[in-house]
């Protein structure tokens, strides 16, 4: 199954066409998106994608979302799903048609999970490490390469994916060209150790992550340490745990680094349930 809604808050078939051949998003990737998780009707940290959409748009100079009718567009399909108690809900913003009046054009999707997703979740996953190209202070000096802008310039991520799946992996992991750990194509790294978790900071030029964000709320609440620190390839293979995190994968623990298994992967399973379960239970009430 799946919604389409438009931003002005109309149903839409999800098989009619909906955009023109024009739009500044098909032809250019120019615009921004959310993906946002779905359970029992109530979406995951919806304040917080809403948040980063608008600093995404506000990257690319995009006029600022209105929150309110966003609001609205997602509650028009969460009520619209009959398709079972998990969705990804995913919100698309772009600048609109080239040859249009100037409007952007927004729309929000509701889309089942793969079952690829929920035995990864399950079973774990291997990785590659890849060279994303650039320094990790590049961010900061090159602000027009919207470095940690969630935009729909995708292409480069689906190709690293589609590189590691042809060699026998499951994901991804980018590091920056002196080797400092970043993030994966569609998620947030997180390093355990002890009951220390570390992620690497958003100043690196990588997506804040809000499922990463939700899972060191609960991790602290419990009584943990979170930490945000740059990491390197040592700290991924020497870890107790390595797991990459985000809205519909949730918590997914990496089972192997580059072809090598990581040593401590039954300590590895227990903190990943551990970590899970403490993710899971903030929205159980």
């Amino acid at each position: 199954m799946r919604v389409l809604a438009m931003l002005d808050g109309t149903l839409v078939d999800p098989d009619a066409p909906v955009l023109r051949a024009d739009d500044f998003g098909v032809s250019r990737g120019d615009g921004v998106f959310e993906t946002i998780l779905v359970t029992g009707g109530r979406p995951r940290e919806l304040g917080p994608h809403l948040d980063r959409l608008a600093r995404s748009a506000a990257m690319l100079d995009l006029p600022e979302p209105d929150r309110a009718a966003w609001e609205r567009c997602v509650r028009l399909v969460i009520d619209a799903w009959s398709g079972g108690d998990e969705m990804a809900l995913k919100l698309v913003y772009t600048r609109g048609p080239e040859f249009g009046d100037g409007s952007p054009t927004g729309y929000a999707m509701g889309l089942p999970i793969s079952e690829k997703v929920r035995r990864q979740r399950a079973s774990g996953i291997s990785v590659l490490t890849l060279e994303r190209g650039f320094p990790a202070d590049l961010a900061e000096r090159a602000p027009w390469l919207l470095l940690g802008a969630k935009s729909l310039s995708y292409a480069v991520n689906m190709a690293a994916l589609r590189y590691a799946e042809a060699r026998g992996a499951d994901d991804v992991i980018f590091l920056a060209s002196d080797g400092t750990v970043l993030e994966g194509p569609t998620s947030s790294v997180v390093v355990v150790q002890g009951h220390t978790v570390r992620t690497p900071p958003p100043t690196l030029g990588i997506l804040p992550g809000t499922t990463q964000a939700a899972l060191f709320r609960a991790a602290e609440a419990a009584g943990w340490t979170a930490e945000m620190t740059p990491l390197q390839v040592p700290d991924l293979l020497e870890a107790d745990a390595v797991l990459l995190v985000s809205s519909v994968r949730k918590i997914t623990q990496v089972l192997a680094v580059d072809g090598r298994p990581l040593a401590r992967a039954e300590r590895g399973r227990e903190l990943h349930a551990e970590l899970a379960a403490l993710y899971d239970a903030q929205y159980e009430n």
